[in-house]
């Protein structure tokens, strides 16, 4: 798997680490290994991303996208056959994500269908629009210390889609699997990154990742 030259610059040698990515995401799995850390990849259950409780009304999208990557990373967590008493298993870090995009107030997760996919880019074609990452994070070993949540943020502005563009992407498939319908890392679709992260539209925000292992570490050396 390659990174784009447009993430290259935020991929700096990281500190070997031991990551248990609560993903099936490869995207998020490439960026988490081209940091140079030990990676094992531990998937929520379907049925936990599929049966979490819609957005309610009183719920800012901050606070529902953090909500769905706590709900995956807790599920990971409760996997006994990961967290076992091991050492191994106890110095690893579960990083969790939810990766959702807005325009216009309205949020688009992984689009259902192709029919699906099609109005989302409708949407988002000629316009600007939010990409915001929950990530959750936590060392079984710093228990009884809750685990470390934030969300980022990140502008994006997609250039008018003709239809015959529209129509080759959709047959393209690379829409499968993406919030929104599309994926920053694709350098084939007319998206610009205007403000924050574009490791964060990939949906792995290295940097707030970063800063929150930091903290942990930090954590880990208090008496």
């Amino acid at each position: 798997m390659t990174m784009p030259q447009k993430l290259q610059q935020e991929l700096p040698q990281g500190l070997p680490r031991q990551i248990v990515l609560a993903s099936g995401s490869q995207q998020r799995l490439a960026l988490a290994l081209a940091e140079g850390w030990e990676v094992r990849v531990v998937p929520p259950p379907e049925a936990i991303e599929a049966s979490a409780a819609p957005r309610t009304q009183a719920e800012s999208l901050e606070e529902y996208v953090l909500r769905l990557a706590r709900t995956k990373g807790q599920a990971v967590a409760d996997m006994t056959d990961m967290l076992d008493m091991a050492d191994r298993a106890m110095e690893s870090t579960i990083i969790a994500c939810d990766t959702l995009s807005e325009v216009h107030g309205t949020a688009l997760g992984k689009p259902a269908d192709r029919a699906d996919a099609r109005r989302m880019l409708e949407m988002l074609s000629g316009r600007v629009h939010r990409v915001l990452t929950g990530v959750w994070l936590w060392r079984p070993k710093l228990t009884p210390h809750p685990p470390a949540e934030a969300v980022e943020e990140s502008l994006l502005e997609m250039e008018p889609l003709s239809e015959s563009f529209l129509e080759w992407y959709l047959d393209s498939g690379m829409w499968l699997g993406k919030a929104g319908a599309c994926g920053f890392q694709d350098e084939r679709l007319p998206l610009r990154l205007i403000e924050g992260s574009g490791s964060n539209v990939v949906g792995l925000p290295l940097e707030r990742v970063r800063a929150m292992l930091a903290t942990l570490d930090d954590t880990r050396r208090q008496p």
